[in-house]
């Protein structure tokens, strides 16, 4: 039997595999929005016609913070080199609205996108790079309460995507994160691991070192009571809210008690609650 009649059935199998096989993903259009959500399951960016965001003017209490960020994204969205960056601390003082508030104030100067990718499918981030290396704009691949439990290893191909592969991080891409973990990972599950180690110095240097992977680590804090009245009172004169001030500071003080907490997601709250009595749309 000749080599011809030895390949031609396999050709025909290979070709009625490659009719069977679900159709590639479309090539992603990013010119249709401003900020996309990319669904690891199926390889779809899916578009965000409007990004739920604040106003950057309005995140009070964390100018600190904001103007870090704010420098960093500027620097990257110019072409200059700029840091990975985990948002880290407290809950509620507007670490996922910073990231946003600051793609939104500078999306429109240049070709800045937003790409936001779900905890579940980090372990995908390298096919995502990919993708988005290829395409001419630049982008803030963002994951929100980024964080690892148990005995899951996807945070290696966090750490490989970041800096540590063969081929880098694109330099058209950079990686946003914020936790309530300054090393993304609780300090039992670190400890345990370091008792049942051969040598728990490395087991602890490799958890770390996920860390380490990000340039930039910025903290966020309680807020004192002076910051959350400013919180308040910025809303409400921005979103034109009328009642007498010592009404306001009362009421949002009292809030802010029965909640046990004093930060920019309880000021918010409270500031829903308040348009919502006075019949004002936010």
């Amino acid at each position: 039997m000749s080599q011809h009649d030895l390949a031609a059935p396999l050709i025909r199998i290979a070709e009625a595999l490659e009719r069977l096989a679900p159709p590639a993903p479309p090539a992603p259009d990013f010119a249709v929005a401003e900020a996309f959500v990319w669904r690891a399951s199926g390889g779809v960016f899916q578009p965000v016609a409007r990004v739920n965001r604040t106003p950057l003017e309005l995140l009070t209490g964390v100018d600190r913070q904001r103007d870090i960020l704010f420098g960093n994204t500027s620097r990257f969205a110019q072409g200059f080199p700029a840091n990975n960056a985990l948002l880290w601390g407290a809950r509620g003082m507007g670490k996922s609205s910073l990231v946003k508030s600051v793609h939104g104030a500078l999306a429109g100067e240049r070709r800045l996108k937003l790409v936001e990718i779900h905890r579940e499918d980090i372990e995908a981030l390298p096919d995502l790079l990919g993708v988005l290396a290829r395409a001419p704009f630049r982008f803030i691949v963002f994951c929100d309460d980024l964080s690892f439990d148990g005995p899951e290893t996807s945070y290696k191909a966090l750490k490989t995507a970041l800096e540590g592969g063969v081929e880098g991080r694109p330099e058209n891409v950079i990686f946003y994160a914020t936790s309530n973990r300054r090393h993304l990972m609780p300090r039992d599950m670190m400890e345990n691991e370091r008792a049942s180690a051969i040598d728990p110095g490395e087991v602890i240097e490799e958890k770390v070192s996920l860390s380490d992977r990000f340039g930039l680590w910025i903290g966020f804090y309680n807020c004192s009571q002076d910051d959350y009245l400013a919180m308040i009172f910025g809303y409400v004169a921005h979103y034109g809210l009328s009642a007498p001030p010592e009404t306001i500071r009362a009421e949002a003080l009292e809030w802010s008690i029965t909640r046990g907490a004093r930060s920019g997601r309880v000021a918010w709250q409270y500031i829903c609650d308040l348009a919502g009595r006075l019949g004002k749309t936010l």
